[in-house]
Formats: structure tokens, sequence, C-alpha cells
């Protein structure tokens, strides 16, 4: 078979920034004697596909002129589409003169680009929030993680001596370039390309196959192992579940498995045309968008971010203009008298159908310890999820107290505690005040410093939460957006019981006089940032539980709890 036309790279050039030999040693040596800033996990997958091509035709994390034009037409500055903004933020404390070199470095402190400074610039959160992602809601991962980003943006060119080193999978982490040369010797000019961060199952390899047919050409299966949802299923779960597909029923000789180090921003539509742009980067000219593409999941308010075909319609919009050409990911159910997946539009009229949403997959399989049927699923998937995901009694959780102080959290807390451990649990309480003596010692009571003592609890929570524990936190957490920080970090067993109990209550019990002296320094015009007198408390829009910190015992509450666990399948019935 002779060698495939691949479609161009985006335009017309695949960038490649990684600088290897004399020039890399050289750089090294420079980076010991210049100013450095650690980048974040998003900057880290952000830059290596800067460096690799993955994002042609950018060279570096965007200036002033593509951000903001970006922001306001998914256009570059010389009117190239591309429809989110890829930047790296910093604290301008820790930045040399513009035109002065920059090391960027990872979280362990290895050298991976130097950067010539060339633009600082502001930006604003509320603003990206609202023209990147149309939402200004904290419940929008990215909208909650851009608290945490630098003050302003940096760009510059771009030296990248190192790239990421990973130890998982190596064989399948590819280079748009490498990916590439794989395709062209398989030897058909149609590629379609297919993005996922969740398990396949049948349903999905039947789809992939008919799109390859389709095209009459390769398949890219190219799952997404760098940042996404939080709570998604793990890149190592999932990364098995594809190599055991791939080696047992798709055809070997069109069909292509490799990774890529994607930074997901959850954006939907937009981010369906980025998917798009990064796999026609890699050799591809068809892409599958499915239902939701990229969504983020349900609001604050219970609403989608994102309409269901959103992603659809936007891509026929564009699909000319990127050189991809959308192929929708249709509704299949499965036929159990024929054996056989179809369209839903193609179902026989009386016929029995088939079929298990993700809700039923964690909810009445992997929560209850059951295998997946073989029509739904692949042995090989079901048994994988089955070991990597216990029964849900059998997982860690975390009871996430929020309320005013004198709420009645620790009370209710300490009942709690008693109850599970008769239930066979072992607990580990994070107490908002304990926490700050021993783990937080030396944070004040700004709202910077509230939000990294939260975080710190989040952080802590979440270790718990994976090997296999129960951790009750008890803190005030007065901030949404800080608090669905937290939830990200601890993944899906994240359980908010709201303590809804007046201030008027909670000063009545006020016994260390919190609430007078706070009272007492705001009439003197020293507000103390006390959080109910001169300092907000935001209530959580959705909690999984509400109790009454008032016309109700610590022990009623704590029983109620209970029930909630007993219902969700956390605990045993006894």
């Amino acid at each position: 078979m002779s060698k495939a036309k691949l479609i161009p790279p985006y335009g017309g050039k695949l960038v490649n920034l990684v600088v290897e030999g004399k020039e890399r040693e050289e750089l090294l040596a420079r980076a010991s004697k210049l100013p450095s800033i650690k980048i974040t996990m998003r900057n880290l997958c952000d830059l290596e596909l800067i460096a690799t091509g993955g994002f042609s035709p950018l060279t570096t994390f965007m200036g002033k002129a593509d951000y903001e034009r970006v922001l306001k037409e998914m256009r570059l500055a010389d009117g190239t589409l591309f429809p989110l903004p890829i930047t790296l933020t910093a604290d301008p404390k820790e930045l040399p003169t513009v035109g002065e070199d920059i090391v960027l470095r990872n979280a362990n402190n290895d050298v991976i680009a130097l950067m010539t400074l060339e633009e600082v610039y502001h930006w604003d959160r509320a603003t990206e929030a609202a023209l990147a992602y149309g939402s200004t809601d904290p419940r929008h991962p990215m909208v909650s993680e851009m608290e945490r980003w630098g003050k302003v943006c940096i760009s510059g060119s771009l030296k990248v001596v190192n790239l990421p080193k990973y130890h998982d999978f190596v064989e399948l982490r590819r280079t748009p370039s490498q990916v590439r040369a794989i395709l062209e010797e398989m030897g058909h000019d149609n590629v379609v390309a297919f993005q996922t961060r969740n398990p396949l199952h049948r349903i999905h390899e039947e789809l992939t196959k008919r799109a390859a047919a389709q095209v009459q050409g390769s398949l890219l299966i190219h799952p997404v192992v760098g940042m996404t949802k939080p709570g998604d299923v793990d890149h190592y779960t999932r990364v098995r579940i594809y190599k055991a597909l791939v080696e047992n029923y798709y055809d070997k000789n069109s069909t292509l498995l490799s990774l890529l180090p994607l930074a997901m921003r959850m954006a939907g539509p937009k981010e369906a045309l980025l998917h798009a742009i990064i796999r026609r980067n890699h050799g591809a000219n068809h892409f599958i968008v499915g239902r939701d593409h990229a969504g983020p999941g349900k609001d604050s308010t219970g609403k989608p971010f994102y309409g269901p075909y959103d992603a659809q319609e936007i891509m026929q919009t564009y699909e000319a203009e990127i050189g991809v050409k959308m192929i929708p990911f249709e509704e299949l159910v499965y036929l159990p008298d024929e054996d056989r997946y179809v369209e839903q539009k193609d179902v026989p009229p009386g016929a029995r159908t088939l079929n298990i949403s993700g809700t039923q997959v964690r909810d009445d399989y992997l929560a209850k310890g059951k295998l997946l049927p073989a029509w739904f699923t692949r042995p090989e998937t079901a048994e994988i999820l089955r070991e990597m995901y216990p029964p849900r009694h059998k997982q860690g959780f975390c009871i996430w107290f929020t309320g005013l102080s004198g709420s009645g959290k620790s009370a209710t807390t300490q009942v709690l505690t008693s109850l599970l451990l008769e239930r066979g649990r072992q607990i580990t309480i994070l107490d908002g005040d304990v926490v700050r003596t021993h783990l937080s010692k030396g944070l004040g009571f700004s709202k910077e410093d509230r939000d990294t003592n939260i975080l710190r609890i989040g952080f802590v929570a979440g270790e718990i939460v994976r090997a296999g524990g129960v951790v009750i936190c008890a803190a005030i957490s007065p901030y949404r957006a800080t608090r669905n920080e937290a939830r990200k970090m601890v993944g899906e067993n994240f359980i908010t019981v709201y303590m809804d109990t007046p201030v008027e209550v909670c000063e009545q019990r006020d016994v260390k006089g919190l609430y007078a002296k706070a009272r007492q320094a705001m009439q003197e015009g020293k507000p103390m940032g006390f959080t109910g007198v001169d300092d907000p408390y935001e209530p959580p829009i959705d909690p999984e539980i509400t109790l009454k910190g008032y016309g109700a015992t610590p022990e009623e509450n704590a029983h109620i709890i209970v029930r909630y666990l007993e219902e969700k399948g956390y605990l045993n019935g006894i």
C-alpha cells in the first residue's frame, strides 16, 4: 500500500519548538542563571501542544492582540479561526523586565522551556469566563479554576528544552508528526478521529467502526490523558481499556491508538472546534462529534451549560474553514432479539431495545459490584472497571459541612462520627479550627488566606477519599467558587451538607463572643472580615443535603445524613 497524502496541518505548517543538541545544552546551562516561574499542569499540557504542533499555528502562549480577538471573534489577530484562549498567567512580582528571558519549570522544578518575555498584559476573569465559556457560574470547572490564576498574562518566543516526561504508556504517547507518519504508512487519504475521555463500550466501538467505513479510511482513537472533567475515570484505567479493545476488536491495519496530553476546557461547542483543529494537526480530516461534546454538565441552577447539539451545529458552520468534516455521533440502541446496534430512527416498529445510561453504569452496576452485560460492553472492559471501582459501600467519600460559625457543624459532626464508626467506617475529621492550627498555621483571614485554607482541606480530603477513606470536613467555607474547587479535588463522592442556620441564631450560641467582637470592630471602622457580619457567606445553590441548625437536634440531623448515605449505597444497611 502506498503512502497516504494526509491533509496539511492547520495553517499549513506543523510547529516544532523543541531544541536539541548543542543549542539545548547551552540553553540548559543558561537556565540556572535566569529567573524562573513554576507553571501549572494546564500550562504544561498547553506548552507541550504548542511545542509539538498540536495547537498549530500557535507558536507561543497568546499575546494580547490574539487573546482579545479570540475572546470576541474566535479568531487570531491575523484572522485565523481559533476558538479558545491559550494563555500563561503569572504573578507580576515574579517576572523580569520585558525583553529578558525567563525559565518555565514544572512542579518538580525541572527546566521545560525558556521564554523571551515580550508581553505582559492584564486580563479579567469575569470577561474571559463570559466570552470564552458563556458563563460566570463557578460550577463550570474553568470558571472556578480561573480564581487561582495569576494576575497577568505573559507571552513571548519559546525554546523548549524538555518535553514533559511520562513513565506510563510510553509507546502510545506520540507527537503530531509521529502520528501523521504512522497514518501515512497506513495508506488511507481519509482519517477519522475519535475524541474520548471516557471508557469505550460497544456503542462507541460500533460508532467508530461505522465512521471509518463511511470515510473509507483510517481510524484515529485519540483519548485525552491530560486534564479532563473532575470525577472522570482516571486515564490509567481508561487506557488499559482502550488497549484491550484495539488489540482484540479493531483492524490493526487501519486503526491507531494514540494519547493526547490535552488540558480540556470543558467549553462545549467551542471546544469541539479546538478538538477538530488539534486532530487536523495530527492528520485527520474527519472528526466525530457527539451530543453535548465536551460539556461540563449542569450549572448551579441544574440546567446544562450547553445545548445537546450546540457542538454539532458550530462544527457544521466552520468545518469547511477548519478543513475537517464532522461525523455526528448518532444515538444508537441495541436490539436484543437481533443482536445488533441501530440508530434510534431505524428501530423497527415494536422492536425491543436495550440501553444503559452513564448514570446507570455508575449507580446500578459499578456501585453495586455487578459486571456490565456483554451486550453493552466487552468482557475486558467490564472486568477492568470492576477491578478499579469497588462497590460504593467500599469506596471513600467526603462529607463537607458548610455554614456560618455556630450553625451546628461541629455538633452534628460529633454525632455523625459515632454513627459511622458504629457502621465500621474509619473516619478522618478535618475541622476548620484544627486545620488552621496544624496545617494552615500562619494564615490570616483575608479572602486569599481563607481560600488557601479551604483548598488545603480539599486536597487532603481528596487524598483520603482516593485511598478509600471517609473524611468529614467542617469549615465555614463561605465562598462558592472555593467550595467548587474543593469538590473538584475530591471528585465524585463529595457530599455537601449545608447547615442553614440564621445568623441571629448563630450569634445567640456564640460562647466565644466572636460575633460581638466583629460587630464592635465594624462600628469602630476596623472590620475583621468576619463571615456573616462584615464578610459575605455564599450559600450553596444545590447541596446534596440541607439541614436546619435550629429546631432539630444534632442527633436528628446526623441520622438524616446516615439515611442519605444508605440510600446512595455508601453504607450497607444493618
